[in-house]
């Protein structure tokens, strides 16, 4: 028997636990009973998670990574997919930075963008 004494809060559960337990719940031969009542979670919650899950609306962050860097003092022939660009910037004089990627994609960025927008640019390339 549990006695609570006081008053019972809400617990915060994170992404990364909900889709571990949710993970657990759907493994062949799981009970999914027996995963709900070994994490304290009402049924309820766990089907919800599960269908959260399958939505796609309980995703778990990208895990951030390192993408390959060369620095070229000397830039590459444009592609066709470029000539249609206009013309080279010198990045040196306006303190610019360009990313050209090996699919002839070339990103120009000015110094002051953050971290976090650019590393959100490079996810919406890869994706």
């Amino acid at each position: 028997m549990e006695i609570i004494s006081g008053v019972e809060r809400r617990r915060q559960w994170r992404v990364e636990d909900k889709l571990r337990i949710v993970a657990e719940a759907e493994r062949p031969g799981a009970c999914f009973v027996e995963v709900a009542r070994r994490y304290e979670v009402s049924r309820s919650v766990l089907w919800a998670w599960r269908k959260q899950a399958r939505q796609g609306a309980l995703v778990a962050e990208a895990a951030p990574m390192f993408m390959p860097l060369q620095v070229a003092t000397d830039l590459p022939t444009p592609s066709s997919r470029a000539a249609a660009a206009p013309a080279a910037i010198d990045t040196a004089a306006t303190g610019r930075i360009e990313i050209a990627l090996p699919d002839g994609t070339v990103i120009r960025v000015g110094e002051a963008i953050g971290s976090a927008a650019l590393r959100r640019v490079m996810a919406a390339l890869r994706g």
